[in-house]
């Protein structure tokens, strides 16, 4: 073997080997797939739809995020609401942030179905006492809800999520293949 064929096997051999490393960053940090398991977040997510979420985009209001669960340690899926220092209430099925009213678009569906029904019971802080324990939303960290209002374990019931415990933003569904698409 010659000199320069050395030479060749050898950058194959490191190109080969920082591929991977490469390959092996953006899948731990900017295309980390994630499961839905159950029917907190219906009707925009189902059981078992497959999320890629990423570590590098920041939560924002109404982002999905993962993180796991403070009951089992799992990761579940749920949507921010609030940010820190907000205040949450809900009455007759409106969101309101630090007293103004917001829209909820990604609920229309579920509100539409439930035309009798309240889809989200009213709530404030301080009647989640004594899991919700401030009268707003702490430094470093979010309250979320599942879409789903009715069958889900949210901030209604564990607490806020901190912000060292979210795992990622989901930024695209790849599977069902016929929902695929940004969320």
């Amino acid at each position: 073997m010659t000199k320069q064929n050395k030479k060749k096997r050898f950058r194959t051999a490191a190109e080969f080997i920082l591929l991977i490393g490469f390959v092996f960053l953006l899948r731990h940090f900017v295309f980390n797939p994630v499961e839905v398991s159950g029917t907190s977040m219906e009707p925009n997510y189902q059981d078992a739809d497959r999320l890629w979420q990423t570590t590098f985009i920041a939560p924002d209001r109404f982002d999905v995020i993962t993180f796991k669960s403070p009951r089992n340690g799992k990761s579940i899926v749920k949507r921010v609401i609030g940010l820190p220092g907000d205040t949450i209430r809900y009455e007759n099925d409106q969101l309101y942030i630090n007293d103004i009213a917001y829209e909820e678009p990604y609920l229309d569906e579920f509100k539409e179905a439930r035309k009798t029904d309240l889809l989200t019971d009213d709530f404030t802080f301080a009647s989640l006492q004594p899991v919700v324990t401030s009268k707003t939303v702490p430094d470093e960290s979010y309250f979320v809800l599942g879409d789903n209002r009715q069958k889900t374990d949210d901030s209604r019931y564990f607490g806020f999520v901190n912000k060292e415990d979210i795992t990622g933003v989901v930024f695209f569904r790849f599977f069902p293949l016929e929902k695929i698409g940004a969320p």
